[in-house]
């Protein structure tokens, strides 16, 4: 067989690329870019000679799925997302978080990555990309032990409040437990403390991240919008720091002292941004999560607020964007009517 026709013959069992593997990919890449600067300025200022080597291997994964998503994309003869460039980063600028905080936030990189990786393999249909995926849980599963495991010999892991055991199996037999009306409310079950205690501590993330980001911004809309983005995560943060407090269980301690008073930005206006839509979008997935194991009904009305509220957060976060022109639009069906000769 000529060389030719191999080719005829690998290209004729060739599996184009579907929504559910494109989907993943595409704002993988773009995802995965932001964060390379954030963990290049990272890499750049930190002081502490034990984080340093999980911000390295952090950042060697966002450049290994960069890396594969880029080939793939070329391969397939699909444009490869912008994203985020040098251009988006300053490496001279000054120090504008602490060792403690980029431990912190490395942590919740390997969080959110052994989630949205865990949807992605579920939604690729491709062996190579399902290969990817299924790689890319193992490592976020391994920068989540890395970067728990240092937090922890350090003394500055927060865990989830502690909880007496039962002596025996129970049952519910009132319907008035799924209510949680004052009077006759029912104390927080282990599900529940721990979905509020994993909100707690992602909004306080956001809350300091957009602490600095607001710090060192340069455009007025934006600086403005990133103040706002704080504002919203103290109240979610104090609001559900009260449901514990009304169980007699301690509220995790915030993070916001852990920014620095740089006014120099490591970052354009542009990645702030899109780094401030990003955590909105997490936010509302964790909202969701926590409403599916929530079986108090006043939890579920609290959840539901406060989404309505993240998601018209994230909404006019995407309109500032598109007009400054930094948002990217992620390739989607075909638009029919555009095409009639009317």
């Amino acid at each position: 067989m000529s060389q030719d026709e191999r080719k005829l013959e690998k290209d004729s069992h060739h599996i184009q690329l579907t929504s559910g593997d494109i989907a993943p990919l595409w704002a993988g890449y773009l995802s995965d870019s932001m964060v390379k600067g954030v963990l290049q300025h990272f890499l750049h200022t930190v002081e502490d000679v034990e984080v340093k080597p999980v911000i390295e291997f952090a950042l060697g994964l966002t450049i290994e799925h960069m890396e594969f998503s880029a080939k793939l994309f070329n391969d397939e003869k699909f444009p490869i997302p912008l994203a985020f460039t040098e251009k988006d980063v300053n490496l001279n600028a000054p120090r504008l978080f602490s060792d403690g905080f980029m431990l912190l936030y490395l942590r919740h990189m390997g969080i959110a990555g052994t989630v949205s990786y865990a949807m992605a393999l579920a939604s690729s249909s491709r062996q190579d990309i399902r290969a990817f995926f299924i790689q890319n849980q193992k490592t976020a599963a391994e920068l989540l032990e890395k970067a728990t495991a240092l937090l922890q010999s350090k003394g500055i892991l927060t865990r989830s409040p502690f909880i007496p055991y039962p002596d025996s199996v129970e049952y519910v037999h009132k319907e008035s437990w799924l209510n949680g009306l004052l009077g006759d409310r029912r104390p927080l079950n282990a599900a529940e403390i721990s979905n509020i205690y994993l909100n707690i501590m992602k909004n306080s993330i956001g809350k300091a991240l957009m602490i600095g980001f607001s710090q060192v911004a340069k455009n007025k809309e934006v600086i403005e919008y990133i103040v706002r983005g704080r504002d919203i995560s103290t109240k979610h943060v104090e609001i559900f720091s009260a449901l514990l407090r009304d169980d007699q269980m301690p509220a995790p301690a915030t993070w916001e002292t852990e920014v620095s008073n740089s006014k120099e930005s490591p970052f354009s206006d542009k990645l702030m941004l899109y780094h401030t839509i990003f955590l909105s979008a997490v936010g509302i997935g964790n909202y969701g999560a926590a409403i599916s194991a929530s079986m108090r009904r006043d939890l579920t009305t609290v959840y539901l607020r406060l989404t309505s509220e993240i998601g018209t957060y994230a909404d006019d976060g995407a309109e500032l964007a598109i007009k400054n022109n930094w948002m990217e639009k992620m390739p989607g069906a075909v638009e029919r009517n555009a095409l009639l000769s009317l």
